[in-house]
């Protein structure tokens, strides 16, 4: 686990309590050292109030090299903190001062979100659509597909459960976190919809959520 914080007091206690619940932690204090250790954590905590780059452009960094799930841990708390630290690819946003066992908790859905896309088989096809998980790459017609990082995970989170009606609700909680509205899902679905070329692919059931379409 990497832990990213400027403030060595909050760093020291951050770390003590995470090696007590049987964590492996390095602690780092700029974002430029962050970005060449991450790759080596399972998950990262990161302050977005870094003395050397803002915290996300770290973000940004990270998540353009790897899916490492990252959780932003700051004081910047407004609503528009948390969407721009949501938008540069954080998993989660947690505001100082937290509760430990908070915190804990966090870890806990953040990484039981990724363990199991590592359990799945290596190709979904779909009809035409062939989705690569180890690659997190989609083809349509054997043509690429460029996806963001969300728009993956919502296509294969219905690629995985092609015969089922996903809600909403377990969209926001698997893919945002819970931390975000229904716009945002309803966006991401139309976004999805345009790239594969059709609004076939993902069908709404209204009411209660989406589900893969044949295209």
């Amino acid at each position: 686990m990497l832990v990213v914080e400027s403030n060595r007091a909050e760093a020291e206690t951050l770390a003590r309590g995470l090696r007590r619940h049987g964590h492996e932690v390095l602690s780092v204090d700029t974002g430029v050292v962050a970005l060449q250790a991450h790759e080596e954590a399972d998950i990262v905590l990161l302050d977005l109030e870094l003395p050397d780059l803002d915290g996300l452009e770290v973000c940004r960094g990270i998540r353009s090299a790897c899916d490492t799930p990252v959780i932003a841990v700051t004081a910047r708390g407004a609503e528009l903190d948390r969407v721009l630290g949501l938008q540069a690819g954080a998993d989660d946003y947690l505001v100082k001062p937290y509760g430990f066992r908070e915190l804990l908790a966090r870890m806990d859905a953040v990484m039981r979100r990724i363990r199991p896309r590592t359990r799945v088989a290596r190709t979904i096809c779909h009809g035409s659509l062939e989705i690569d998980v180890n690659a997190r790459q989609v083809r349509l017609a054997g043509r690429p597909v460029d996806m963001t990082r969300k728009e993956f995970d919502l296509l294969f989170l219905l690629a995985s459960n092609p015969d089922t009606v996903i809600p909403r609700k377990r969209l926001m909680v698997e893919i945002w976190g819970d931390s975000w509205s229904r716009r945002t899902v309803d966006t991401h679905v139309a976004t999805l919809r345009n790239k594969l070329g059709a609004s076939s692919w993902v069908i709404t059931v209204r009411g209660i959520g989406f589900r893969l379409g044949h295209g």
